[in-house]
């Protein structure tokens, strides 16, 4: 079975074919640097990361890029709030965005594309899209002509009369379609940028689309976000692409459902959220990424404290036993390379079905049950491959059990705690036992 998942652009499931035989290119349309991200914003860092070891592991050679948006109101607001240039805003909230990353165990992208670096290259674009028809100006402000692109509203599956009242759309009384979106925005406030429409900045809807050229041309494989660029976002994204390129951008758009908090949309503009940066141990930080990774990735989560319970215990549970074992046959140089294949093709089979992440949880969850009963029935070299098994999966899911190295020292530890308990020596074990939880080894 080959990879199949759900294409938003078609809407229906579909044969992952990549344009380059063994090659992937995947663009994610990253944060706006303005302040902490909140755990609905580390749903697609966490998501696409996934996709991206899965395909690794699946033996694709994978480039992937997610820009940083370093110019925008918020960030021009946030920086006037604080008395501060937008340069210092972003650089500091880009630190810390890419510092979550890295506690979630995501792989930082092999492209960070910053808007502020190509106002030169969309300046160009703009101009080129109002040489061609597709764009116009009005008094500083350049807007997309929609109207010439005849299936506007493809990837949102609607008529332009229902976006147009379900749209949160630009109010300008001269524009021709209240759908035209802006290309290039006429300001006084923050910074700007010169240019042959006067002094601005790009819209927000075409700094990807010119970043995502100038790093994989004019057609990659997968585009993804969050549900809620689907419209206006990658839409305009597309129209812009359609007008300049005759592509559709991607050939595979890939969206992930947001993070509710107790039945509320997650939003800083509603002050309810939770930052990742509150998930301040290793521990917890590591039980969110296993929520985020194991929900059915284009439904919503409900995110409570009763989900963190239930995913602590199975967390604590699994490096419990992944800890026990790994010791074990560390410490006897049992440690082994082999897989069970029969385990490995049913994950591939459940990867390959859209991502059937439940089934890989309960997956693990047996192959963990497993291990144990090898354990308790001394079948050291059945345990070595059922651990390396499961170390393989989680890998790919980038779950993390924070295992202290064994050294020499403790590998001596270790046996002789080994020896001690077997020769019935229980004052001798305990005092080693004693050592070995000092350690974080039991």
């Amino acid at each position: 079975m080959s990879l199949r998942f759900y294409n938003s652009l078609t809407n229906k499931i579909e044969e992952f074919k990549p344009v380059k035989p063994g090659e992937v290119s995947i663009y994610v349309c990253g944060p706006t640097v303005y302040n902490y991200i909140h755990i609905g914003n580390a749903r697609p860092v966490v998501f696409y990361d996934v996709v991206r070891r899965y395909l690794k592991f699946c033996g694709y050679n994978v480039k992937f890029a997610s820009n940083i948006t370093d110019i925008d109101d918020k960030i021009i607001k946030k920086a006037a709030e604080s008395h501060k240039s937008e340069k210092e805003i972003a650089t500091f909230y880009e630190e810390a965005y890419f510092n979550d990353v890295k506690r979630l165990n995501s792989l930082l992208p092999d492209y960070i594309p910053h808007a502020t670096s190509y106002i030169g290259d969309m300046i160009n674009f703009i101009a080129d899209l109002i040489a061609k028809g597709y764009a116009y100006e009005i008094d500083g402000n350049v807007y997309f002509r929609i109207s010439k692109i005849a299936d506007y509203g493809l990837l949102s599956n609607q008529a332009q009369e229902a976006l147009v009242e379900g749209a949160r759309v630009e109010v300008a009384e001269a524009k021709e379609n209240p759908l035209d979106f802006t290309l290039w925005k006429k300001t006084e406030e923050g910074i700007k940028w010169d240019s042959p429409f006067g002094q601005g900045r790009p819209g927000w809807h075409t700094e990807c689309v010119v970043m995502n050229h100038k790093l994989f041309g004019p057609q990659i494989d997968i585009h993804g976000g969050g549900m809620d660029l689907k419209f206006p976002h990658h839409e305009n994204e597309i129209a812009q692409c359609e007008a300049m390129y005759n592509t559709h951008l991607a050939n595979y758009f890939l969206h992930v459902g947001r993070v509710d908090l107790k039945g509320v949309k997650m939003s800083k503009s509603l002050g309810n959220y939770i930052f990742v940066k509150d998930f301040d141990t290793p521990r917890k930080i590591m039980v969110l990424r296993m929520i985020l990774a194991f929900s059915p990735y284009r439904a919503n989560i409900n995110y409570q404290d009763d989900l963190f319970k239930q995913y602590e215990t199975i967390y604590d549970k699994w490096q419990r036993a992944y800890k026990q074992a790994y010791y074990l046959l560390a410490a006897n140089d049992l440690l082994a390379n082999n897989l069970d294949e029969k385990i490995i093709a049913d994950f591939k089979g459940y990867m390959d079905a859209d991502f059937n992440v439940q089934n890989v949880q309960t997956m693990l969850d047996e192959l963990i049950k497993n291990c144990n009963l090898a354990l308790r029935q001394n079948d050291l070299g059945r345990l070595a491959t059922l651990l390396n098994t499961f170390k393989v999966i989680s890998d790919t899911f980038g779950l993390d059990y924070y295992l202290t190295p064994l050294t020499e020292d403790l590998k001596t530890s270790y046996l002789a705690w080994q020896a001690a308990r077997k020769a019935k020596d229980f004052a001798k074990a305990d005092s080693y036992r004693q050592e070995l939880v000092a350690k974080g080894i039991l």
